[in-house]
């Protein structure tokens, strides 16, 4: 180590996003196929690349996200889609292109009907009655984030009182008995999780206290609008009934959980979150609702697709496509999908020119020459370590060759020896080792790198300091 160590302005340390690496490596299990794939989850690969936040800056994440990155309480994770017995793909919807189908607009009208009630309805038309206009605009018309809004105690005029008083609230991801007294009862009702594995620790580390950094930033659009992580809690005649956790970024709501006691589940409570948090990406300007990874062979997720136009972050080129029906047919063929390649290998095929403009695709147009294409299987080339991500083949990712010729000298660290940073030449094993040398401090850096991106190397600190990892 060098012996002196790099002094920082005050405020400095807030700009960067401190992030300690864990590496790659295969999970044993899977909670999306163990059930029906007959067992054969434990002989099927699951690969990631895993790393823990100290701390991260919105901006930062924002970039992670749309790098096929997510995060469990602290705990990040990029999964290589082409080793996976269930690859994830990152969605996104356009809030504003958004249109609601006419079954979600009675959900939202039913819920709006019970919350009122009957005799408000009947009251308020004649307390406060709307011209013919009004009526016929609002009859024709679904207007989502009005609509949205329409039942909350503070959107309504009184009197009359409504049939119940509900009201909606941002507030910061901190833990509550209350709002643990809600997640209890959606993980052993909703999803059946025995009660002793339902903890008030596991709570905690998942669902609160993310390492998002709060703060309030003013938009393009001139809109003020709010950052980092947040509980939306729904409270109907003062109990909490449903919360939704959610990161807001520079561009976009992101759904990280929605749980709600199961008092409501007849009234629909996860269809209801996922529009209120579309209608706050519309009315706040965040624009785009990420609803975290698809993956097209679950069942349980095909109801993201209900919510359209959707978008998928291509996993090689890390651009969006329109996930859309011929998309999806795609995904119904293959196990592994980068739509750039699809549009590529259709581009430069001249036969078949009537199915292509047609938009139909024959299975030899979805052949097994993919390099993606092996079920899950993985690559178990000889003589590749496949715990080492630059010997992966991970979409989207630096090879190694390339990472041997990227400069890394001047990537910040921040070690256990003071709250300064530090230059990785600093180490003294810095000029001694090679980043192909797996399992060497300098490879592991590396693996990073290359799982986040060169070009965001000025944004991250390696933060190797134990006390912030407990």
């Amino acid at each position: 180590m060098a012996d002196e160590d790099m002094q920082t302005p005050d405020g400095a340390a807030e700009l960067f996003s401190y992030i300690f690496p864990i590496g790659y490596s295969n999970s044993s299990d899977c909670g999306y196929c163990r059930r029906s794939r007959s067992g054969q989850s434990q002989t099927r690969k699951r690969y990631s690349y895993y790393a823990v936040a100290t701390s991260l800056t919105p901006a930062f994440y924002q970039k992670l996200v749309d790098r096929c990155w997510r995060r469990s309480g602290t705990l990040l994770y990029r999964p290589n889609q082409r080793n996976s017995c269930c690859p994830h793909y990152t969605l996104r919807l356009d809030s504003a292109e958004f249109k609601p189908t006419k079954d979600q607009r009675q959900a939202v009208n039913r819920f709006n009907r019970y919350i009122t009630g009957e005799a408000y309805a009947k009251d308020a038309a004649r307390l406060y009655p709307r011209s013919r206009e009004e009526v016929r605009r609002r009859d024709n018309e679904f207007d989502l984030v009005s609509r949205i809004h329409e039942p909350e105690f503070d959107s309504l005029r009184v009197p009359p009182e409504p049939a119940h008083k509900f009201i909606v609230t941002l507030e910061p991801d901190t833990f509550t008995e209350e709002k643990y007294a809600v997640f209890e009862n959606y993980q052993r009702i909703v999803h059946q999780e025995p009660p002793d594995k339902i903890t008030r620790h596991g709570f905690k580390r998942f669902l609160c206290n993310s390492p998002l950094g709060r703060e309030i930033v003013v938009g393009p659009d001139g809109k003020e609008r709010k950052l980092g992580s947040y509980h939306q809690c729904y409270r109907i005649d003062g109990k909490l009934v449903a919360i939704g956790v959610l990161d807001l970024l520079p561009d976009c709501v992101s759904a990280v959980y929605f749980l709600y006691h199961e008092s409501i589940h007849t009234h629909n409570p996860g269809k209801l979150g996922a529009l209120r948090e579309i209608s706050l990406a519309l009315e706040s300007g965040y624009r785009w609702w990420y609803s975290g990874y698809y993956i097209h062979s679950c069942s349980k997720m095909r109801y993201k697709i209900d919510y359209s136009p959707q978008y998928v972050l291509d996993p090689e080129t890390l651009t969006w496509d329109h996930l859309d029906k011929e998309a999806l047919a795609i995904f119904d063929k293959k196990h592994y999908v980068s739509l750039s390649r699809e549009k590529a290998r259709l581009g430069h095929d001249d036969g078949d020119n009537e199915n292509k403009a047609n938009g139909h695709l024959k299975d030899g147009d979805l052949g097994a020459d993919d390099p993606g294409s092996n079920n899950g299987t993985g690559n178990d080339s000889e003589g590749e370590d496949e715990s080492f991500l630059l010997h992966s083949d991970m979409p989207g990712i630096p090879s190694l060759e390339e990472m041997e010729n990227v400069d890394m000298d001047t990537l910040l660290l921040r070690l256990d020896q003071g709250d300064h940073f530090f230059l990785a030449s600093d180490l003294i094993v810095w000029e001694k080792e090679k980043i192909s040398q797996y399992g060497t401090l300098k490879s592991r850096i590396a693996e990073l790198v290359a799982a986040v991106g060169p070009d965001l190397m000025g944004e991250v600190c390696i933060d190797f300091r134990r006390r912030n990892r407990g």
